[in-house]
């Protein structure tokens, strides 16, 4: 063997080497990646007040039962826009509930209806 195919050899070996480090790495990287990503979620979470389940249930069912009692087809609630398009045809290019306060009062109505909610003086 030749000096240059021991150097040609030395160097593939070399290569490979590197490229297995750095595959090792990355993986490394992609590992710590997603780990630093649930540490960013868990402390995100660490103020948030805990949910009991049925807590839950109760608030899904009291905003149902406001959503319930709002008139979603009074035309009254919307403003509308018109237009007419290439076939002549009359279409409502938008749509905007301009009583969405009302609808939320009526939301928080029915949940102050049924939770204690301790009032902060001011």
């Amino acid at each position: 063997m030749d000096n240059i195919n021991v150097k040609q050899i030395n160097m593939n070996e070399s290569k490979e080497l590197l490229e297995a480090t750095v595959k090792g790495l990355q993986e490394k990287i992609q590992g710590l990646e997603t780990d630093l990503r649930g540490k960013e979620s868990e402390l995100a979470d660490v103020n948030k007040p805990v949910m009991t389940g049925e807590m839950y249930d109760i608030i899904f069912e009291t905003i149902e039962e406001g959503i319930g009692y709002f008139d979603f087809s009074d035309s009254d609630n919307y403003d509308i826009e018109y237009e007419i398009d290439y076939d002549g045809r009359v279409n409502a290019s938008s749509i905007e509930l301009n009583t969405a306060t009302e609808l939320n009062e009526n939301i928080m109505k029915k949940i102050e209806e049924r939770f204690k909610i301790p009032h902060i003086e001011q």
